[in-house]
């Protein structure tokens, strides 16, 4: 499964269209298709907030003007990757304990790690991606 979808191109730190913004939520609704058809429902919520997380990152900090999404269920593991058209450099952030943002990362990193997956960003730097089993632990 693909879905692809232009995002307006803005500076850092200006504030997201909510036609931008509603596509997190379309996502989500897609990747709970996608895994309602794949019979991989146990998996709807900590997958739907990784591909949030994802795609809103690639729309907060990108700088690009159009995001990918990819899910792919064979062989008992599950691929979900999220492509910007603009490579850029992924890093955790530190954050006070009152921030309301910039945790997206590590919520990512520590719901991937519980389900016994791995991440990871594309030669390119253009794809977050990772890699989920749905047998054993995860389901």
């Amino acid at each position: 499964m693909q879905t692809s979808f232009e995002i307006a191109r803005r500076p850092q730190g200006e504030e997201i269209p909510l036609r931008d913004a509603l596509r997190v939520g379309a996502t989500r609704r897609i990747t709970h298709a996608f895994l309602s058809y794949h019979s991989l429902s146990s998996l709807a919520f900590p997958v739907s907030l990784i591909v949030s997380e994802l795609v809103t990152n690639a729309i907060q900090h990108s700088g690009g003007t159009a995001v990918d999404v990819t899910m792919q269920h064979q062989d008992d593991l599950l691929y979900v990757g999220v492509t910007s058209n603009v490579p850029g450099d992924l890093a955790l952030r530190e954050t006070s304990d009152d921030a309301e943002n910039g945790r997206g990362l590590l919520l990512m990193t520590v719901t991937v790690g519980g389900l016994d997956g791995t991440w990871g960003v594309s030669d390119d730097k253009r794809t977050v991606w990772c890699l989920l089993p749905t047998q054993g632990k995860a389901r």
